[in-house]
């Protein structure tokens, strides 16, 4: 492997050409017309275009990625994340033509991504999962299954993820405008519309454990993240580790993520996801991820790996570059998205000219970002412009650290999410970590201690 087509853009598209560019590989990346002059593209060895502004006409499409890696001499491809990053078509189209995919193996993708497989493959293991049911369709008596799973209900896309396709019902008679609606965002999103059920968690936190396997059978789990500050499914704040989870679970956390890979035979980087109980004290498998993650730098952070030089390596058929007792954890790292959203308007998408840009500096502090002053935020993507991630001794030390780093952070000419994230450092139940995955959308905290 010397050359790697980049099949993605922005800032994963950036630490990608880095990793690339650390270990000695020479970088092309596939980028879409207004992506030709992006930052990505001034630091790949070459560029691309594969299309269009619509990701339909460029990122999605696996012949014209596949494509181009050939044509421009590439002998593989790392497709990031979102985008075709967890689509099986492309794994076995560069499997098909001779490309090393830096990722899982299509069958490892196929498996794990249809999310009713998965539950059953991970019930074998004697792992729980979140009650809920198999497959159901407009002929299924939706009534009788959602009693059975026990109100609310979350109906969720068999198919995907991300928060597509998904639609809490509290009662019966919202079922079947519910169904139809989520069946049809899940169509629209991943082309495919079936649907399962799965019992709401009122208190529930969003745990996350990150492994690494090679093609020789050794697997490493990297701790677990806390993914728990969320809006809409969407995450927006990760830390790692999670300050609910004691010694003991995440001893049964990293056990029961390390089971399920070796149990697939799975290869290269991915991410085991649990939902925990608060009130019971007890997690279910939720869903496997087959990619690197948005929120990989916090284990990088803590742990001291190289997440995407160890994908490179392991696509390159090495075996992994350390052992499980040589993972260890130091301190508490803190992620925060940066969007281009304006949160005062439900958070909606702001394109526009960044015509100031300054991110913090300093001890502990990472920037991921594809953003430079003067640069154009298209309308046609994810809104994520960076990824500011800090590190500190401890949970308090990081937090102060996030506080400061935030408030240093200027952009100028278009709406951010930095305010909002501010305001989430300066809570006092998220400081002593008492929130879950609803905590934002119920206002749940103390009196004068609300978002702004």
């Amino acid at each position: 492997m010397t050359r790697v087509l980049v099949a993605n853009r922005g800032e994963i598209a950036v630490r990608v050409i880095q990793a690339c560019r650390e270990l000695g590989l020479a970088t092309v990346l596939a980028a879409s017309e207004p992506d030709r002059e992006s930052l990505p593209a001034q630091l790949a060895d070459r560029v691309v275009c594969i299309g269009p502004a619509l990701p339909a006409q460029s990122y999605l499409r696996v012949g014209t990625i596949v494509t181009a890696a050939l044509g421009v001499g590439a002998d593989a491809i790392h497709p990031g994340y979102g985008f075709l990053a967890e689509q099986p078509e492309l794994a076995a189209a560069c499997a098909a033509h001779g490309l090393v995919f830096i990722g899982p193996t299509p069958e490892n993708i196929r498996n794990m991504g249809d999310k009713l497989v998965a539950r059953r493959l991970v019930q074998t293991l004697n792992i729980p999962v979140v009650p809920g049911s198999t497959l159901i369709d407009e002929a299924a008596d939706i009534k009788s299954i959602a009693s059975r799973v026990g109100f609310p209900v979350l109906l969720k896309a068999a198919a995907g993820g991300g928060g597509k396709g998904m639609k809490i019902v509290h009662t019966d008679d919202a079922l079947e405008t519910a169904y139809k609606e989520a069946a049809a965002a899940a169509r629209a999103a991943f082309g495919d519309g079936r649907l399962y059920l799965e019992r709401v968690i009122p208190n529930a936190r969003h745990l996350e454990v990150q492994i690494l396997a090679d093609r020789f059978g050794q697997i490493v789990h990297l701790f677990e993240r806390d993914c728990s500050v969320q809006r809409r499914y969407q995450k927006l704040v990760e830390e790692a580790p999670s300050p609910v989870v004691s010694e003991a679970m995440r001893t049964q956390l990293c056990r029961a993520a390390l089971k399920i890979a070796a149990a697939i035979g799975y290869e290269n980087a991915g991410t085991v996801e649990f939902i925990l109980d608060q009130d019971q004290g007890v997690f279910y498998f939720l869903e496997m991820n087959t990619r690197i993650q948005v929120e990989h730098p916090v284990t990088e952070l803590i742990t001291g790996v190289d997440l995407v030089q160890e994908q490179l390596r392991i696509a390159q058929g090495g075996a992994l570059s350390l052992t499980q007792d040589q993972v260890q954890m130091r301190g508490h790292a803190l992620e925060c998205r940066i969007n281009a959203e304006s949160p005062e308007a439900d958070f909606r998408p702001a394109p526009g000219r960044i015509t100031q840009w300054q991110a913090p500096q300093g001890t502990g502090i990472r920037v991921d970002t594809h953003c430079v002053p003067g640069y154009q935020v298209p309308p046609f993507y994810d809104s994520l412009l960076a990824k500011l991630i800090v590190a500190g001794s401890s949970r308090t030390a990081a937090i102060e650290r996030m506080r400061t780093a935030l408030n240093a952070f200027t952009v100028c000419g278009i709406d951010t999410t930095i305010p909002f994230l501010a305001s989430i450092m300066q809570r006092s139940d998220f400081a002593a970590g008492q929130f879950n995955t609803r905590w934002l959308e119920e206002g749940v905290g103390s009196p004068g201690d609300k978002l702004t």
